[in-house]
């Protein structure tokens, strides 16, 4: 019984989430802070989720921070994100399988 009452609860409290900005906000955002606010939203979501994924993902944490830290440069100057993804990912394996 305790378990259809969890699951109860989570459905309404997903389905407020998604309904009572829709409900609520029907004139478009003027101010800029909320608008920018609201703007990098997915951004910080999509980072916060990735961090702790790529620092754990491999044997060594040193080898995360590194692929990261290297995918970022790689990033920075242009590159796409396969040829960024294949920098980060040989880095891991250089590192963990000859170095770390």
């Amino acid at each position: 019984m305790k378990t259809y009452l969890y699951l109860f609860v989570m459905a309404a409290t997903t389905y407020l989430i998604r309904v009572l900005p829709l409900t609520l906000i029907r004139k478009p955002i003027q101010n800029p802070f909320l608008r920018s606010f609201l703007f990098y939203v997915p951004y910080v979501t999509l980072a916060v989720m990735t961090f702790p994924a790529i620092m754990n993902a491999t044997q060594s944490p040193i080898a995360g921070a590194a692929a990261m830290v290297i995918g970022i440069v790689a990033a920075w100057c242009g590159l796409g994100l396969l040829p960024v993804s294949l920098v980060c990912c040989a880095t891991v394996l250089i590192l963990e399988h000859f170095i770390v």
